[in-house]
């Protein structure tokens, strides 16, 4: 297990996870208030994965701003800030069974 003051000597960054998922769909979920999760971080993290996603035809994010709570972005890429704290809420699970959708086949 990584502590957190050593996250630094970490050799990768977030977005390189992110982009080793490409071209498949993926989505990233922040709370405003849960700044533990960083959640202008998360969304620079799809930000600088969306090269890779271009590089393989996809869409990626389709935004170069963060987008205002409870206004979710769907390309290949997934994002939305919601109102609130860490949580899991119907408004979450809305967005994500949308996403699916719009990428399995429903929509």
């Amino acid at each position: 297990m990584i502590k957190t003051e050593h996250t630094s000597n970490l050799p990768f960054d977030q977005h390189m996870s992110i982009a080793l998922m490409a071209p498949r769909p993926v989505y990233v979920a922040s709370a405003e208030r849960d700044l533990q999760a960083d959640p202008r971080g998360e969304f620079l993290s799809e930000l600088h994965a969306e090269p890779v996603y271009r590089l393989f035809g996809a869409e990626g994010l389709g935004v170069e701003v963060m987008p205002p709570v409870n206004q979710p972005q769907m390309g290949a890429i997934g994002y939305h800030i919601r109102s609130g704290v860490h949580d899991v809420t119907p408004f979450d699970w809305k967005c994500y069974l949308d996403f699916a959708d719009r990428h399995f086949g429903r929509k």
